[in-house]
């Protein structure tokens, strides 16, 4: 058996369903599949208990609407009406359940289950009617009936017992080729509706092929697999075809969202190989998580992965060093309160101690550090807590990396080279991952430059910044343009003119421009020129490997050379 997870984006309507659908009739194995919710109907139920349930009748309209368009496209005339029904049925109750929040103005973990446990419902019992129209040998299988949390130091936890003995059990019983069941959704310890929390379709999924033996577990969603960055961000990034299960967690946990950090757990356990696939590219390779990494010679750095909206919290003083219990009470205090660090270093001399937590809890993290240690702080032993905020947390992962020196360093050189200044570092024994702490404005330039580093040595981008366009600059530009094949083989640069100006008009654009067309857009722009102005947009790019060229003959602009190179270094960007 394999199981396949079907996430929002795979669901979003009656098109996407329809992918889904080829996917399953081009699968031979026995198939249990879980679903999300339509995709965006979980934030849409979200929606309406932040409203405590006032004002929500644009919100049920939007959501019987999303539920409709399938059932419309995809059931039968015969099968509409009970989908219709049913639907209704759901929606009537979830209405109900947002009068009595609008009446009490009060929400509890038991409304907020019922409430967005509703969007799983409703797509796991809609498709599985679709499926059955569409004459697939298929079985409804409720995962409430089947998954089990319990309460385990005041947080709700998956009862592996209860949940293991119920879903084979099940199982046993099911005959037909397909199962399908709903994804998030469980039962508490009182055998009322919960659910799995983030992520929790994948995790259910995860749960699902432990307890029933699975060869593999594929997820199905709208990217060909883990990249190595962010591709909004990292326009070059690339799907990694490999990695292993320990560098797949690091790469979740600092950031990268097509895997839930709780999800590999149950997989790890049973060395189940688990595939992330493109439900709009089926044909993509995706990328593949298992035991093994399957390195090849060149390969170190496997992912870069971020995390934006940190702060770090530095508390230092003399009364820390030689202290035994310090950091005992430090971490102890951040747990009991449930602030969780995403970071931390210390130094040698123990006379301080960094952490960086989610820029919500800042805080609430230096009010209780400042609690523990009020009495070191009125001796003056100890400084209060100093909060630094508008920051980012970056990741190198890769398991290669403990076996090849000169890694950090790498790592260092390009960050410098580009300006971009470290305010913190942590890596572990394992060498699997060095994380940093930087200013979050610099966030797209050190990601894209670290990604050239480490996955991009054959070719390096040159950002080029033209004023001055007359018949020196304009004989320039036409030699970047014929020149461009030529120095991108020979010096393994790819010259890119973002910005130009003259003394009438002036473009700068985050994309390239046209060169076969650039007197045109110039002549065209509404902006006016004004080498302040433009040097301040050239600055606020902020993008690495940048090169700013003065073809004037103006006594003005090279007084503010200086400033420039200053602030920016450019000097050494190349």
């Amino acid at each position: 058996m394999k199981v396949l997870k079907f996430g929002g984006t795979s669901v979003a309507d009656s098109k996407s369903i329809n992918k889904v659908v080829a996917i399953l009739n081009n699968n031979d194995d026995n198939l249990l599949i879980i679903v999300s919710a339509f995709g965006g109907v979980t934030n849409l139920l979200q929606e309406c208990i932040n409203l405590k349930g006032k004002s929500t009748e644009g919100i049920l309209k939007e959501i019987e609407t999303r539920h409709l368009e399938v059932i419309d496209n995809l059931s039968s005339l015969d099968g509409q009406s009970s989908l219709k029904s049913f639907l209704k049925e759901k929606l009537n109750e979830l209405e109900d359940i947002l009068d009595a929040i609008s009446t009490i103005d009060e929400v509890t973990q038991k409304i907020i289950s019922k409430v967005l446990t509703l969007g799983e419902i409703l797509s796991s019992s809609i498709i599985y009617e679709i499926l059955k129209q569409k004459r697939f040998d298929i079985s409804y299988l409720d995962s409430k009936e089947v998954i089990y949390s319990k309460s385990f130091n005041n947080n709700e936890v998956l009862d592996n017992d209860r949940s293991s003995i119920s879903i084979k059990n099940k199982l046993d019983l099911i005959k037909s080729k397909l199962i399908i069941a709903p994804g998030y959704i469980c039962s508490n310890e009182n055998n009322e509706i919960s659910n799995l929390g983030r992520g929790g379709s994948d995790y259910s999924a995860a749960i699902f092929a432990k307890y029933s033996n699975a060869k593999s577990l594929e997820i199905w969603t709208d990217v060909s697999g883990v990249y190595s960055a962010n591709p909004k961000i990292v326009k070059k990034a690339l799907p990694i075809e490999y990695l292993s299960y320990k560098e797949a967690m690091e790469l979740s946990f600092f950031g990268a969202k097509v895997i839930y950090f709780p999800t590999l757990q149950p997989l790890i356990e049973e060395n189940i190989p688990v595939y992330i696939k493109n439900t709009f590219k089926p044909n993509d390779n995706g990328t593949c998580i298992s035991n093994s990494t399957k390195l090849d010679g060149d390969e170190i750095v496997k992912g870069i992965s971020h995390i934006e909206d940190i702060s770090i919290i530095n508390f230092e003083g003399s009364g820390m060093v030689g202290v035994p219990g310090f950091s005992k009470r430090f971490f102890e205090s951040l747990s009991i309160h449930k602030i969780n660090v995403v970071m931390i270093t210390q130094a040698s001399s123990e006379f301080s101690i960094c952490i960086a937590v989610d820029s919500n809890d800042a805080i609430s993290a230096k009010k209780v550090i400042d609690k523990e240690f009020e009495f070191e702080i009125t001796q003056n032993r100890i400084n209060q807590a100093q909060i630094e905020s508008n920051l980012s947390n970056i990741a190198i992962v890769g398991d290669k990396m403990k076996s090849k020196k000169g890694v950090s360093g790498r790592l260092f050189n390009s960050l410098g080279q580009n300006n971009v200044n470290i305010r913190a570092i942590a890596q572990g024994a394992s060498e699997r991952n060095i994380s940093i702490i930087i200013d979050e404005v610099n966030t797209k330039k050190a990601l894209n430059s670290l990604h050239e580093t480490f996955f991009e040595e054959n070719l390096k981008d040159v950002h080029v910044f033209i004023t001055g366009v007359g018949n020196v600059g304009g004989f320039l530009i036409e030699q970047i343009k014929i020149q461009r094949e030529f120095i991108a083989t020979n010096l393994k640069l790819n010259l890119k003119v973002l910005g130009i100006s003259n003394s009438k008009k002036m473009l700068v654009s985050e994309s390239e421009i046209d060169l076969d067309n650039w007197k045109d857009l110039l002549n065209n722009s509404i902006i006016n020129a004004d080498s302040e102005t433009f040097q301040k947009r050239i600055l606020d790019l902020n993008l690495r490997n940048s090169l700013f060229v003065d073809n004037t003959a103006s006594d003005l602009i090279p007084n503010t050379y200086r400033g420039i190179l200053k602030k920016w270094n450019w000097y050494h960007n190349l």
